[in-house]
């Protein structure tokens, strides 16, 4: 009776067709098992998953086996992404529940309007707060607004109060390591739908801000495959034809996207300065305008100031930097520097924030054309031209100094590492110049020792500057000019690692470990420095010809005052006490 029973379960097994013979509607040749005949002969997977139904018309077989190859293959790459064994409900296509409370998503959202928006102006506000509520139905939604969280938490003045912590599912932690998890975690969302082939302008912003805070981590590598990326996406939607801008019947969309193009714009051309990468951008819409979005509050004339100051560094130059191309002509650098120097008024309308950008990155600039000039041989001692003297790093020191001394600390730090590290370029091209160049003994001007002073003073009172900088600033003035005295600052050890910045701004102050800080707040900086040796520029030492020693300072004049605040009650001091984002009315 039992070997009856058995034989009839057995039987019953075997009349049930195989998930893949059944969608096929062939007869399934198996005994349940192992793999039918069909499966095998197919190269399928054999499973028994699927629930009857009632049967349906019939159709194309080849069709069906094609879908379902091609099904179980892509369900055979998903699983084995990374080497790890995933199904459809584990987390590689959830979002993580409590990585993010609303309140830290509103103090981020807050953080960047207030600090950033001026010199990247490519957000909405209301906007931003439609895109946070598509957050549980789209993976793009969510993907921008974790991107965006993790970017404003890796800038060095982002501190998150212990109370945004409460509605989250992670423990109290510094908000530079969350900033690097919500990296990873869009990273990992961004592989759940493809937005290489169907990209949309969230893309393009998701890839900048993976770039943004890339290149505060100093993973400069990734940092520019994600800026490569972000510029290629906006080729892809067509962004550089000025038409795209013609067909969008959303104005405020149309000009934050406007606004977008001409910010991958200049921040690849700083980095193809800063890393010696080649173009992909170039001038071939209208500039942003208030007209394009009457709503906007905040004053455009700084940002369009910045696309011009970097509009001239166009093939031709980064082709000669890049040593890709020749044709260098003095009288071209000669017209590029006068172009520098007449690209700014005296008088910025627009954010301190905004005028420190952009005073620093003109006399920075001014200092790579200068270098650009160097190692083409054009420089002279008796050169008509102050662009192509020996002395000139001389002046932009002096302008530098002049413009940064009229701007609060605060400004300053929004700018982060990048900041210090332009102003770290140009002191060290004055030291490479006062190494060679003799200075008069008994002068009475403001001279080259007074800017380097302030150069060593303003990078020590700055957020990484103190710990990592300065020892590099000083090493480098003991090896360039043993005699020289620096009053006021000791020879701190240089760190023995190239350890992230946060661990040097706690010790500056920050003893509470809640707001660890990145290597850099903007990419608009100086390339990465090596923390144990100085800083040089490379044959620089030898690019001097015979007789030389004999130039002085005499005609060097000591910095010309320039208004800076003309709004009532102006501080005037070294580091007057503002808020970054007010309206600056000066230089």
């Amino acid at each position: 009776m039992a070997d009856s029973s058995s034989s009839s379960s057995i039987s019953n097994a075997t009349k049930r067709a195989c998930d893949a013979c059944h969608r096929r509607k062939v007869k399934c040749i198996g005994d349940g098992a192992k793999a039918c005949k069909n499966c095998t002969s197919s190269g399928l997977t054999c499973t028994y998953n699927a629930i009857p139904q009632k049967k349906g018309p019939k159709g194309s077989r080849a069709k069906v086996i094609t879908e379902l190859r091609e099904n179980q293959r892509q369900t055979q790459l998903s699983s084995g992404r990374n080497g790890i064994e995933e199904t459809p409900h584990s987390p590689a296509y959830l979002r993580k529940k409590g990585l993010l409370s609303m309140e830290m998503i509103t103090a981020c959202v807050d953080y960047f309007f207030a600090n950033m928006y001026p010199t990247m102006p490519i957000l909405h506000r209301v906007k931003v707060g439609e895109t946070i509520g598509q957050m549980e139905q789209s993976p793009e939604a969510y993907c921008l607004v974790v991107s965006l969280c993790g970017y404003m938490m890796i800038q060095p003045n982002m501190i998150l109060p212990p109370t945004a912590f409460q509605d989250a599912d992670i423990q109290l932690q510094p908000s530079l390591e969350l900033g690097q998890l919500l990296i990873l975690e869009t990273l990992r969302v961004r592989k759940t739908y493809d937005y290489i082939e169907s990209p949309t302008v969230w893309s393009v912003i998701t890839s900048f801000f993976l770039f943004g805070s890339y290149f505060c981590l100093d993973r400069q590598n990734t940092a520019w495959f994600h800026l490569r990326e972000a510029t290629t996406l906006s080729h892809v939607l067509g962004m550089q034809e000025e038409s795209h801008y013609q067909t969008s019947g959303d104005m405020i969309e149309s000009s934050r996207k406007r606004r977008l193009y001409w910010l991958l714009f200049v921040t690849e051309r700083a980095y193809a300065l800063q890393k010696h990468k080649p173009l992909s951008l170039h001038a071939t819409i209208s500039l942003p305008t208030m007209e394009d979005d009457p709503t906007e509050t905040v004053e455009l004339s700084g940002f369009v100031h910045l696309v011009n100051l970097f509009r001239p560094f166009d093939d031709t130059f980064v082709g000669l930097w890049n040593k890709a191309r020749t044709g260098c002509s003095t009288e071209w650098l000669a017209a590029l520097q006068q172009q520098l120097s007449d690209a700014l008024p005296v008088y910025l309308a627009s954010t301190e924030s905004q005028a420190v950008d952009l005073r620093c990155s003109q006399q920075w600039l001014r200092t790579m054309v200068w270098q650009l000039s160097i190692s083409h041989g054009y420089l002279s001692s008796v050169a008509s031209e102050n662009g192509l003297s020996f002395k000139f790093p001389i002046e932009i020191s002096r302008d530098m100094i002049t413009a940064m001394s009229g701007f609060s600390q605060a400004a300053m730090e929004v700018h982060g590492i990048g900041l210090i590290e332009k102003l770290f370029d140009v002191a060290c091209t004055l030291i490479d110049v006062m190494s060679c160049v003799p200075h008069e003994q008994y002068s009475f001007e403001y001279g080259p020792r007074d800017y380097l002073n302030q150069f060593m003073t303003i990078i020590s009172s700055l957020r990484g500057g103190q710990q990592r900088y300065l020892p590099l600033l000083l090493t480098k003035v003991h090896d360039a000019m043993p005699t020289m005295p620096t009053p006021g600052f000791s020879m701190p050890m240089a760190p023995a690692s190239s350890r992230l910045l946060e661990d040097m701004w706690d010790s500056e102050g920050n003893s509470q470990g809640q707001a660890h800080s990145s290597s850099a707040s903007t990419p608009f900086g100086s390339p990465p420095l090596d923390a144990i040796a100085p800083h040089t520029i490379p044959g620089f030492r030898h690019s001097f010809p015979l007789g030389t020693s004999g130039i002085g300072y005499g005609n060097v004049t000591a910095p010309v005052s320039m208004p800076m605040y003309q709004g009532q009650g102006a501080p005037q001091s070294m580091f007057p006490t503002s808020t970054p984002g007010q309206e600056y009315r000066g230089g």
